[in-house]
């Protein structure tokens, strides 16, 4: 039997300028039966003072990954947040949900030490407490789409889950999520016009849907004028190096229990031979290393909606000092809050399913604390 609404996502409009998550006409209510999770790191600002944020954004970007191939191809609503992630799944998928929460809070552990927590709700449970999920679908290409959110439920669902509330237990030792296609092998972007900027900007309770749209439509606007409205990852892709600088990560990700130095050797030699693609642009069966790097920073997630606005920015001095002067102004009236965060360089992790495709999708974030310390900034 058929899940009540359960096309909901998949039958949502696309819209393809990035300015119209101000709309808030652009969003649609996600139906009561469905279900929201989120996920995040324990002290991700603590590994990030560790140096480890690398891993950190891999291990958020791991909760994406597992819950797209937990789907089996269906369409459903998530966002990347840096050191974790929220989605929305209908009646049917929940239990496949939960289960990939389970072995990555196990995984995670196991493998990097770095506790995970996780939480599950009903859309029915986030309403009475007053707030909602609603989404849009943004397309920054042909190949890929990207869910907006707003409505204030997942903020609420996170605040629970820190709480201690709508937990996912850990799944049995050894336990194992599907994170095929997940990966971390391309170098970071540097700067080219100043810093790489990422930027976290949210509502207070004193601020009206509409005063926030105005907010968020005069900070795209700005933003709009940078090169590129900027993005920070180079139109031909990101560099590639040899050995790739993730590797000890990526061999953890994909060794599934195999052991590690064997795994490192086996992806060694598979980016030695990527990266000679890349080099002399050979095509390889259906594979055309140019037309992949340009989808790369095609699909680029470097702007999002998720209950506020995020973005990482490739920003020169004064369009940033105009930018936090704006915000310094809706702050000080009570109306919004924000954090930001400058660094040199931007990373991304990647989903690939087929490199074939066009299709894969790319996490950007700021490359020594990004998103994570942006928020950590906000709540100081």
């Amino acid at each position: 039997m058929k899940d009540l609404h359960s096309e909901f996502y998949e039958n949502l409009p696309l819209f393809r300028e990035f300015t119209l998550v101000a709309d808030p006409t652009q969003f649609s209510a996600v139906p009561d039966e469905w279900v929201v999770g989120v996920a995040d790191i324990v002290d991700s600002t603590g590994e990030i003072a560790r140096g480890r944020y690398k891993t950190v954004n891999t291990v958020g970007a791991a909760v994406i990954s597992a819950m797209i191939n937990a789907m089996n191809g269906k369409l459903f609503p998530y966002v990347f947040g840096g050191d974790g992630a929220g989605f929305a799944v209908p009646p049917s998928q929940v239990e496949a949900a939960r289960d990939a929460l389970a072995a990555l809070r196990r995984w995670a552990e196991e493998e990097f030490s770095m506790p995970l927590r996780a939480a599950m709700v009903s859309m029915a449970e986030v309403r009475a407490a007053g707030r909602d999920v609603r989404v849009a679908r943004y397309a920054p290409s042909t190949g890929v789409d990207y869910a907006m959110f707003s409505g204030g439920g997942l903020a609420w669902a996170e605040a629970e889950m820190k709480a201690g509330r709508n937990m996912v237990d850990q799944a049995e030792p050894g336990a194992q999520p599907n994170l095929t296609g997940l990966s971390c092998r391309w170098s970071n972007s540097t700067a080219r016009h100043g810093q790489i900027v990422s930027l976290v900007v949210e509502p207070t309770a004193s601020a009206s849907e509409g005063d926030f749209a105005d907010l968020v439509q005069s900070v795209l606007s700005m933003s709009e004028k940078l090169e590129r409205a900027g993005h920070p990852v180079p139109e031909n892709g990101p560099p590639m190096k040899w050995p790739p600088p993730g590797l000890d990560i990526d061999a953890h990700v994909s060794r599934n229990g195999r052991n590690m130095i064997l795994q490192k050797t086996v992806l060694l030699f598979q980016n030695l031979l990527i990266a000679a693609l890349f080099k002399l642009g050979k095509r390889l069966g259906q594979f055309e290393p140019d037309h992949y790097k340009k989808m790369v920073s095609g699909n680029a997630d470097f702007r999002k909606f998720d209950d506020g606005l995020k973005m990482t920015l490739d920003c020169d001095a004064s369009t940033l000092k105009r930018i936090e002067h704006m915000l310094e102004q809706a702050r000080s009236r009570g109306k919004i809050r924000y954090g930001l965060h400058a660094q040199n360089e931007a990373m991304m992790t990647c989903i690939v399913p087929s490199a074939t495709r066009d299709d894969h999708v790319h996490f950007v974030d700021g490359a020594s604390g990004g998103y994570a310390q942006a928020a950590a900034a906000m709540r100081a």
